[in-house]
């Protein structure tokens, strides 16, 4: 992912064609390690194709993989994992309303 991540900052950087010492330089900057077998074949890959199509071709292949996370989500707090926290706060906010109420029909 970060060599494809240098790829996009150099073509967002103006760079059209970003060349393998580019993107070592990019992962440089940031004191991460290059790997020129995952340039090399990430530069193979995207020669000669549009940033923007790729990214657009790209998305449309992710849209279509089922996902299922919502289910997921709901399900951790009610097998205890975790989401237990939120429910003390959701309480915690009620009551402070019902205060609030209580206080106002005092005065």
């Amino acid at each position: 992912m970060k060599v494809v991540a240098a790829y996009l900052l150099a073509v967002l950087g103006g760079n059209a064609s970003p060349s393998a010492d580019d993107l070592k330089v990019i992962l440089g900057s940031v004191g991460a390690e290059a790997d020129d077998d995952r340039i090399e074949l990430l530069l193979s890959e995207v020669k000669g194709k549009d940033i923007t199509e790729l990214i657009a071709s790209g998305r449309e292949k992710l849209a279509s993989v089922p996902s299922g996370g919502g289910a997921v989500a709901v399900a951790a707090p009610t097998a205890g994992g975790g989401g237990g926290a939120a429910a003390p706060a959701a309480e915690a906010k009620k009551e402070e309303k019902v205060e609030e109420k209580e206080e106002s029909d005092d005065v």
